[in-house]
């Protein structure tokens, strides 16, 4: 018999969608909770859609199943409930009598309609935990607003220090501010837990985007908060330290991250500039920040002199950071990213191939690893089997609630 896994009997009901709530919902999945993804019937998941690509089928065809949804939604079991009829909002509530936890995105006060709110649930399940995810919060003069990600990037600060410096501001590359609230949450999430086992006490979590934005400017935000000054673009450089950039090399670009004096020190040997080590221009990281430029003049043809690899392996010996900036198929052909099990191959109800590629869970536990059970459901895969298994509803009640539209 497996070992049990640390959410085991967990419970969490899902009415979140996009990516913050679903990749907080599949990281908990992942740890061994029970996670029911309630959809609407019809349309399900916001990221069923944005695609290309898309998974194919064993006719060689796209199934209408995204990239995007499957990043974020493994080890769930959707169930198709339209929460807009009475019926269908009934349904969640008897659901809940059996979760610990649930977990939504909707705008505020948008559950209220259907008797969800969590004001409106909280005597009726005292010890529920209750995580709302908004782009603005539950208070305060925006809390009305839709909030996405980008929006969020720029308004707390992020792409004013992301991008070239005489460049425009600058997005980061993947919906980071989602990630984040996402593990947030799940962390919120974990520790409201221990409290209502503890005492009975459920809570509501209130998490927004914009907080956790501006929760994620954490060294940049506190330059700031300490100095009265705004820190500027810089690129591919660090505010705080000196040489910590991307260089181009003889075939590509490579990263230099010079973390202290000793560091530089040695890399100077390498690079066959012991003098610098020595230069008071350049002595102690203090002195190197102050005179970037005269830096960033003299080491560019140097590091362009050798190739990525000699670089890599000369300076990583000596404990000096340096490293390739790979494209993808380059980190998934990485010995080092195979050695960790960052891509798993998990199964799925119609790819052609039976799995679908997903990226690993970080998390390594050695007691209790984390699990790849259940690939990314299809719309309403689970309908039937969970509300059988949870609510005892019979094949002729589930067929009544099917051909009035409540469940798909």
């Amino acid at each position: 018999m497996s070992k049990p896994l640390p959410l085991d009997g967990v419970r969490i009901l899902d009415l979140s969608r996009i990516l913050a709530g679903p990749s907080c919902t599949q990281l908990l999945g992942d740890l061994g909770a029970d996670v029911i993804k309630i959809e609407r019937p019809g349309e399900g998941d916001d990221t069923r859609k944005w695609g290309p690509p898309f998974v194919t089928g064993e006719d060689g065809a796209d199934t209408g199943e995204s990239a995007y949804y499957l990043c974020a939604n493994r080890n769930k079991r959707s169930v198709a409930i339209d929460i807009a009829q009475p019926e269908g909002a009934d349904l969640v509530r008897r659901l809940l009598a059996g979760c610990h936890v649930l977990v939504e995105n909707f705008k505020v006060g948008g559950l209220a309609r259907y008797g969800l709110a969590y004001e409106q649930l909280k005597e009726q399940f005292p010890s529920l935990v209750y995580c709302s995810i908004t782009g603005f919060g539950q208070t305060g003069p925006y809390r009305d607003r839709a909030g996405y990600d980008y929006l969020a990037q720029g308004h707390g600060g992020l792409m004013s220090v992301t991008g070239a410096p005489d460049g425009e501001p600058m997005k980061v590359g993947v919906a980071i501010v989602d990630v984040m609230c996402g593990m947030y949450a799940a962390t919120g999430i974990l520790a409201a837990l221990r409290h209502a086992e503890r005492t009975g006490e459920g809570q509501q979590i209130d998490l927004a985007l914009l907080d956790t934005q501006v929760a994620t400017m954490i060294n940049q935000a506190t330059n700031y908060l300490v100095s009265g000054k705004a820190p500027p673009r810089l690129g591919n450089q660090h505010p705080n330290i000196v040489p910590y950039r991307v260089y181009q090399a003889k075939d590509g670009h490579v990263i230099l991250a010079v973390g202290n004096d000793t560091q530089f020190r040695r890399f100077c040997q390498v690079a066959g500039l012991p003098e610098l080590a020595d230069d008071p221009r350049f002595a102690t990281n203090r002195a190197r920040v102050r005179h970037r430029a005269e830096m960033d003049a003299l080491l560019p043809p140097v590091m362009a002199s050798r190739t990525i690899r000699e670089w890599v392996d000369e300076l990583s010996a000596l404990g000096v950071p340096c490293g390739p900036v790979n494209t993808l198929p380059d980190v998934f052909a990485d010995p080092q990213v195979q050695a960790r099990g960052m891509q798993v191959d998990v199964p799925h109800a119609v790819a052609a191939a039976g799995t679908v590629p997903l990226l690993g869970n970080p998390l390594h536990l050695s007691a209790t690893p984390v699990r790849y059970e259940k690939g990314p459901p299809v719309l309403g895969q689970d309908t039937d089997a969970v509300l059988a298994e949870r609510l005892a509803l019979s094949a002729d009640e589930l067929a009544e609630l099917r051909a009035g539209g409540v469940i798909g």
